[in-house]
């Protein structure tokens, strides 16, 4: 399967090259399974104390990138992975879209209303945040709120 792969990409860099297809798209993604992105975070209330309760604010493991979140939920919402991808800022915030707008996707930390207006003005079909990343509660509260008045449309999920 590795020398298929090969051979298409040489003869689409060919292709691209005597300018037939300049937008052609000769590359490929490798994926591997790994462990979850989340962290272990089923306690019994007994083994769980006041101590450790600030490492439990963020549930995403420190050593995940935005890019193995995003393609944890194109697994979990059935988005086929072979999709095009673009990034894209908003207002200092980095943002992932999938296939044009059925899934905008954003990771950063210190989410605001400001921001979320901006990103719904785009009206994706589905947006995911990562549930630590707003820069307060009322902000995460009032997400749904914002989607609901300026994109309808949109399904809403936090990681």
């Amino acid at each position: 399967m590795g020398r298929i792969r090969v051979r298409n990409y040489a003869a689409g860099l060919k292709l691209r090259q005597e300018g037939h297809w300049t937008n052609l798209d000769i590359g490929f993604r490798v994926l591997k399974i790994d462990s979850s992105n989340m962290k272990e975070v089923y306690y019994t209330p007994d083994a769980v104390t006041q101590e450790a309760l600030p490492g439990l604010v963020d549930n995403i493991r420190a050593d995940r990138s935005a890019e193995d979140l995003l393609f944890q939920v194109l697994l979990d919402w059935g988005v086929d992975l072979a999709l095009p991808i673009s990034q894209q800022v908003i207002a200092g915030k980095t943002v992932f879209f999938v296939d044009g707008n059925a899934l905008a996707a954003c990771f950063d930390t210190g989410i605001d209303e400001d921001f979320v207006k901006q990103l719904a003005a785009h009206k994706p079909l589905r947006v995911v945040f990562r549930d630590s990343g707003f820069i307060s509660d009322s902000v995460k509260i009032n997400v749904e709120q914002v989607f609901k008045l300026l994109s309808p449309a949109t399904e809403i999920k936090t990681l």
